[in-house]
């Protein structure tokens, strides 16, 4: 199995919606998933496009839970949680630890995501550089 299907990829990120949703309402547990996504990343030799959305991700859903930042549909929210849980999982549906493949769903699932929230991850992205301007 050398990479997932588009609809795997939707399967499996719908798959975390209920949990993410349940996350969303405990602020601390959500700074510890984004602190384990982080540590991963650095693990990680080349990120490559599709996972360099992840720190954008990461500070969008910082920004919503410390209410600085609540333009975002609350099913974007749902979505890129879903997706970082997901990719904070070390045993999916290519286990982290097959070297070369592991990161492969991760990279599926977090693409499915992005195509879904792009338009809101963009205008954050707007949002947050004009904040460092002002």
């Amino acid at each position: 199995m050398n990479e997932i299907s588009e609809e795997q990829a939707k399967e499996e990120l719908e798959k975390g919606y209920d949990a993410a949703e349940e996350l969303l309402k405990q602020p601390e547990k959500v700074e510890i998933l984004l602190q384990r996504i982080e540590k991963k990343l650095k693990k990680i030799p080349k990120v490559g496009d599709t996972l360099a959305m992840v720190p954008i991700m990461v500070s969008l859903i910082r920004s919503y839970i410390r209410k600085e930042y609540n333009k975002a549909p609350i099913g974007s929210i749902i979505a890129i949680v879903s997706a970082l849980i997901y990719l904070a999982t070390p045993v999916d549906l290519i286990p982290d630890f097959i070297v070369g493949l592991g990161i492969v769903d991760d990279a599926a699932i977090l693409g499915m995501c992005y195509s879904l929230v792009s338009d809101d991850i963009k205008e954050y992205e707007e949002w947050r550089n004009e904040k460092r301007l002002s």
